[in-house]
């Protein structure tokens, strides 16, 4: 059974990334999903419903929130996953199930029965959402992430750089789209996920009471610049 983990994240910059990723590499093997030294690219359609609730519960501060999305990974079509992240304070809970490609199609074409057929909770909840609440998709977010894992306590340490969002586009395999950059380089973002503990040495040496720890959402940061790019 899954559990919910901690998460802590950070604004960084060019030179501290380069210093943590050389001592982190060091002593924590590359998530094997890297296609090369920086990582791999995360593609992410995000839903909310038409009150934008999930946008306005972060931007508020609430601290039970969730949030729908449907994930690809260097723009192939291989895996695609239905996930559902839930939050309370620091503390994540992700599940996720896969979907195929005509499945994900059918849900932009409102054609989501199918949903209701399946085993796993999460396609019947969001199911539920995409009926009760008329959640739609509402932007696409790019990431380029450099991952490090390590086996006690689940520890995962990932540099999440490019972030930037997709303007003209709610279609993840769309060939022709455009996208914007939010965080203008170097900035970039640094995650600390792990289960009950972090371990010491870990925590030595990320120097994490040298960084400004934020409460960073992707998916408002990419929304926000959609809605001031398209106005609305």
């Amino acid at each position: 059974m899954k559990k919910f983990r901690h998460e802590l994240k950070y604004y960084i910059n060019e030179h501290d990334y380069l210093t943590l990723r050389r001592k982190i590499g060091v002593v924590l093997k590359q998530d094997n999903n890297s296609i090369n030294q920086q990582g791999y690219l995360i593609r992410s359609l995000y839903f909310d419903n038409i009150h934008d609730h999930d946008l306005f519960h972060k931007n508020n501060g609430i601290l039970r929130r969730k949030k729908f999305r449907i994930r690809i990974y260097n723009h192939s079509d291989k895996v695609i996953k239905l996930e559902k992240k839930s939050r309370q304070g620091e503390y994540i809970l992700k599940t996720s199930a896969e979907i195929t490609k005509d499945e994900y199609f059918k849900i932009l074409d409102w054609d989501y029965e199918f949903l209701k057929e399946k085993e796993q909770p999460i396609y019947k909840e969001f199911y539920h959402y995409l009926n009760s609440e008329y959640m739609r998709p509402r932007v696409i977010v790019d990431y380029v992430r450099e991952a490090y894992i390590g086996h006690i306590s689940n520890v995962r340490i990932t540099f999440d750089k490019e972030l930037s969002v997709v303007t003209d586009s709610i279609d993840l395999f769309n060939p022709n789209h455009t996208t914007q950059e939010v965080l203008v380089h170097p900035q970039m973002i640094l995650e600390v996920k792990y289960d009950e503990f972090l371990p010491d040495y870990i925590r030595k040496l990320l120097q994490l009471d040298a960084h400004n720890r934020s409460a960073i959402s992707k998916y408002v940061l990419c929304r926000m610049k959609s809605i001031e790019y398209h106005g609305s």
